[in-house]
């Protein structure tokens, strides 16, 4: 029996979790996203774990209109979907510095 999702915020970071594996799917995108995020392929799976992380691959998605069609499309998702659940995650993700 599959579980039921109710809370908008676990449906924003499922979808989150989606889009992250449609950007590491593709180099040149996964490429350019670790490139704006500062953060480097070794931790980018440790750094999923992170809530406010799943904003910067929303965000990243969301700024081009072929990037948010493309996942839009691979998803099955509306694109209205994508951004109500960067909405429902919140402010931006910021990498600590050590």
């Amino acid at each position: 029996m599959t579980k039921r999702v109710h809370n908008a915020r676990e449906v924003a970071e499922i979808v989150a979790i989606q889009a992250l594996s449609f950007v590491a799917g593709e180099p040149e995108r996964l490429g350019a996203f670790l490139a704006e995020s500062g953060i480097g392929p070794e931790t980018l799976r440790s750094a999923a774990s992170d809530p406010q992380f799943l904003v910067s691959v929303l965000d990243f998605v969301l700024r081009d209109d072929q990037t948010v069609k493309a996942f839009a499309d691979a998803s099955g998702l509306h694109p209205t979907n994508i951004a109500a659940a960067r909405q429902a995650l919140g402010e931006n993700w910021e990498r600590d510095v050590p």
